[in-house]
């Protein structure tokens, strides 16, 4: 199939492309025509996306498996790469637990922080360097509604997207002056892995998230993405707060048979 649409021969880096809207994303952009730099922890999945995604849509795809959190395999990625990095999607990113300050686990503390702030600086660290030697690009990190509201329970993963929505502005900022774009998508309740991570792969709590709701799905937030990235070059969408019809904050969710 010929390689086609209005991300024509750009390359596109999508960090937790193993699933969700990290997934979603790198379909929706190979349907434009990008060439995709996709990875995660699951080499499996990467596997198979990337021979999906080269069959029905024509293009090139690179996968690299490793964790965000470790900045030297983020650095050898980046490093390795031939082309030049157009859009940097920072998606890689989780919530786990949802204990109270007193009471909450070390480790998930670490694994939020480590992962949804650290890994997101370790890309744009790496990609940036290219982009502003280039004098062009666009980053685009993936936030939360939790980065511009609190609830409880979720002292660290609200305070990891507070940290993604001040690291954007300022990185704008940094990059004042420059044709390098950086932006946000802050979705809402979005119906993928997400909660069952959250509960340790407790299915039954993670499906109650969603029972009796229509959240938005990974492909909603991918739409969103792209237009983000194919507004014309003088245009810098900061942010977009994106919430599902039946939510109308962190905590307050309609439950009932919802109707189209």
């Amino acid at each position: 199939m010929m390689n086609k649409g209005r991300l024509k021969d750009r390359w596109v880096l999508i960090t937790g492309a193993t699933a969700g809207i990290g997934k979603a994303t790198a379909r929706i952009m190979a349907q434009e025509g990008a060439n995709l730099i996709l990875t995660g922890r699951r080499s499996k999945r990467l596997e198979e996306l990337k021979e999906s995604l080269i069959e029905q849509a024509g293009i090139q795809v690179e996968i690299h498996d490793f964790d965000v959190r470790d900045r030297e395999s983020c650095k050898r990625c980046v490093d390795s790469v031939a082309h030049p990095i157009d859009i940097l999607i920072n998606n890689a990113g989780l919530a786990s637990g949802k204990d109270p300050i007193d009471s909450a686990d070390f480790e998930d503390w670490d694994k939020m922080i480590d992962t949804n702030i650290k890994g997101l600086l370790n890309m744009t660290r790496f990609v940036a360097e290219g982009m502003r030697s280039r004098n062009k690009g666009h980053i685009i990190n993936i936030g939360s509604i939790a980065g511009h509201e609190a609830y409880p329970g979720g002292s660290v993963y609200c305070g990891t997207k507070h940290a993604v929505d001040a690291i954007t502005k300022a990185t704008k900022m940094d990059l004042h002056g420059t044709n390098i774009r950086v932006s946000s998508v802050s979705p809402g309740l979005v119906e993928t892995e997400f909660s069952e991570v959250r509960f340790h792969g407790d299915k039954e709590t993670a499906e109650s998230v969603y029972q009796d709701t229509k959240a938005l799905t990974a492909e909603d937030v991918a739409e969103i993405i792209l237009f983000t990235v194919t507004r014309p070059a003088h245009v810098n969408i900061m942010d977009t707060i994106v919430l599902p019809l039946y939510q109308s904050s962190s905590t307050m969710v309609h439950r009932d048979k919802y109707e189209e």
